[in-house]
């Protein structure tokens, strides 16, 4: 009898040093096979954020050189399950899904996740705009909750233009909040479909937020992490009233630094339906192979972004970057 031949291996973006995006490598792994509770998800898309750029440059790990093993990137995915670990009864191989690998590891032809922590992905959607929700959906929806942000409120948003800026404009705005957002001139027209009211980055910043709501500002997510907590604060007039994704010294200013995660299908229960019948959308600033993971993080890294950049991992890869969609 001829030997089954063995599964073809895995690939994933990892790095073994820390540094700026050219030290990422696309690396072939062993298949993993999926645990109690889990499935294995051959990846179509994922989405690339901050957080991978923050543990790549070793922000993480201070004082250490170089990690004790290869770092993966990724946290959101969408894809179809081609692998069930035992236990797992409510998925079937064949299922496409959208949602959270177990490890950071996202960027890669295949991963893990926990049943729990994905949800079926909608036929409306492609992959690449299902992998941008997870991560930008549950972060704004935690955030708003945690801010405490109702009706009637003013909710000033930094990088408002970015993903999780983006989703939390909608969701504040669904709630019936005033909603200011800062962002590049280039995004203002946008934001204002949207409903936001933006003001540019800069000098005088804090003059034109004021300008633009007269009746002051309840509450304050910062999404940019660019040392704007101090004003934030001055603004609403305590550091109870902020709360950051992305500013390391929060806790220097007073101000929450808010990383633990809700359930997925929660979130998705409720904001999922919206993204559906078009009240909430998604926008990619870009779409990149994996092979071209250097250039998709330099240009999350330059910031002033759109919406969600996103890796893919279907094949026959693209041979270059698709443009903004």
């Amino acid at each position: 009898m001829t030997p089954a031949a063995a599964p073809a291996p895995a690939r994933r973006l990892q790095h073994a040093v820390y540094g700026d995006p050219e030290v990422l490598e696309l690396a072939e792994v062993p298949l993993p096979d999926p645990g109690p509770g889990q499935v294995r998800v051959r990846i179509h898309a994922a989405g690339a954020n901050a957080l991978d750029s923050k543990k790549r440059r070793g922000l993480f790990a201070p004082g250490q050189e170089v990690p004790a093993e290869p770092q993966t990137l990724g946290l959101e995915m969408a894809g179809v399950i081609d692998a069930l670990g035992p236990g797992v009864t409510q998925w079937r191989t064949g299922q496409a899904v959208l949602g959270l690998t177990a490890r950071h590891d996202a960027a890669a032809t295949h991963a893990l996740a926990d049943a729990g922590n994905i949800v079926a992905k909608p036929d409306c959607l492609t992959f690449e705009q299902a992998a941008a929700l997870p991560v930008a959906t549950e972060t704004a929806y935690r955030t708003l909750r945690r801010l405490g942000v109702v009706a009637g409120q003013t909710l000033l948003v930094h990088a408002a233009a970015g993903g999780v800026g983006l989703m939390a404009v909608q969701l504040a705005r669904a709630l019936g909040a005033t909603v200011i957002g800062t962002a590049g001139e280039a995004n203002h027209p946008f934001l204002r479909d949207l409903g936001a009211t933006p003001v540019t980055y800069g000098d005088g910043l804090a003059e034109r937020i004021r300008a633009a709501a007269p009746q002051g500002i309840d509450a304050v997510l910062d999404a940019s992490g660019r040392g704007v907590l101090p004003l934030s604060v001055e603004l609403t007039g305590s550091p109870d009233k902020v709360l950051t994704i992305a500013d390391l010294d929060a806790a220097r200013h007073g101000v929450r630094f808010s990383r633990e995660m809700l359930p997925l299908p929660q979130v998705m229960d409720d904001v999922l339906p919206m993204v559906e019948d078009g009240r909430l959308q998604m926008p990619l600033e870009a779409v990149f192979p994996l092979e071209k993971a250097a250039d998709a993080y330099h240009r999350l890294d330059e910031g002033h972004l759109r919406g969600k950049i996103v890796l893919t991992a279907r094949t026959p890869l693209d041979p270059e970057a698709r443009p903004r969609a």
